[in-house]
């Protein structure tokens, strides 16, 4: 079984924060950050 890999509070906030306040595109983000487009979407839904 797999097990989901947790981010802290403060990584998921960096990350929204380089697409909604640093200009970075979605794509860009998370390919700096090696994560799915769909978890930074969630998160910036989420908080």
């Amino acid at each position: 079984m797999v097990t989901r890999k947790q981010y802290p509070k403060k990584f998921k906030l960096d990350a929204i924060s380089l697409v909604l306040d640093q200009g970075h595109t979605i794509t860009e983000a998370v390919r700096s950050l090696e994560i799915n487009a769909n978890m930074i979407r969630r998160w910036s839904f989420n908080g």
